[in-house]
């Protein structure tokens, strides 16, 4: 039943960013249980309703790039999105080590830059590989570049998302990732700008964060592991076992919704049981709002949650 004036989403993707997973489930900085941040994530995951269409994960899947880390990483992840119908998207992060990466995701391997296609349903997601062997900036080179750009010279049916791990954003609230950007942004913009691109999502900062680029909106996912405080007291920078998160986004044929989901639910103060929607089916949709939009309606005059 519609009860909006907007039809159902045409796609719906999950946005998922830096697990940093370890091998041997080693805590990161001896505090962090990645994989336990990652279980709760795909917990939450498993209760989207509709269910996502594709798992896109934007880089740092592994925090030092071993390969019992992909190993561990695709025994947690794959029977999770095999479960509800799930494509996994990977994406390359500063902290992903290509050779192991390439082998224990894609039994390939390939050392080069690791940029893959995904046909969803008609929607287009392209993974860069925005990494920089030895370094945490990121970049991308003219080999890939040309890649990118003979890809998007055929629209897709229902347009393209570009993930990668770099976000080709200003860093506001986290100035020390200036130092770690994706550098020579104009350079992508080129190729993005007045293709069938829709939206690009990206990692690496571990807070959330949204803008637009070469005319298309970015969405930064926050992380699994630890966050980022954006509003650190007398720090440059200051990560915390605090407001971890994925990002879920709904394509429609006009544009996309973000929603940002916390991994830890809060305590309910209110709310309703599903079992209202077989009332409401019952209804029609004017009757339906009538119910829950005017002040006189036993929905609020009887003291129902709301």
């Amino acid at each position: 039943m519609q009860l909006g004036q907007h039809p159902s989403p045409r796609h719906v993707v999950a946005h998922l960013s830096d697990p940093h997973v370890l091998a041997g489930g080693a805590r990161q900085y001896g505090v962090i249980d990645t994989e336990a941040g990652l279980a709760r994530a795909l917990e939450r995951l498993a209760a989207v309703d509709p269910a996502p269409q594709a798992l896109v994960f934007t880089g740092d899947l592994a925090d030092k790039g071993e390969p019992d880390a992909y190993r561990r990483l695709r025994e947690i992840v794959e029977p999770a999105a095999d479960a509800i119908g799930a494509v996994v998207v990977w994406t390359m992060g500063n902290h992903d080590e290509r050779e192991p990466y390439a082998r224990g995701l894609f039994d390939t391997d390939d050392t080069g830059p690791q940029d893959r296609v995904y046909d969803v349903a008609g929607l287009r997601i392209i993974a860069l590989d925005s990494s920089v062997p030895g370094y945490h900036h990121g970049a991308f080179d003219d080999e890939q570049l040309a890649w990118l750009a003979e890809q998007l010279a055929t629209p897709a049916p229902h347009g393209t998302l570009l993930a990668m791990h770099h976000p080709p954003v200003p860093l506001p609230m986290l100035r020390a990732a200036e130092l770690i950007e994706l550098l020579d942004q104009d350079r992508l913009a080129a190729v993005v700008e007045g293709s069938d691109v829709r939206g690009v999502l990206a990692g690496h900062l571990h807070f959330s964060t949204y803008s637009t680029f070469a005319g298309v909106p970015v969405s930064v996912a926050s992380a699994s592991c630890y966050t980022s405080d954006p509003a650190p007291r007398e720090r440059f920078v200051s990560g915390v076992d605090a407001g971890q998160s994925f990002t879920m986004v709904h394509a429609y044929d006009d544009r996309l919704v973000h929603t940002i989901v916390p991994l830890e639910a809060g305590t309910e103060v209110n709310g309703l049981g599903t079992d209202i929607l077989v009332e409401l089916e019952k209804l029609t949709v004017e009757e339906a709002r009538e119910l829950a939009s005017s002040k006189a309606s036993p929905f609020y005059t009887q003291g129902q949650p709301r």
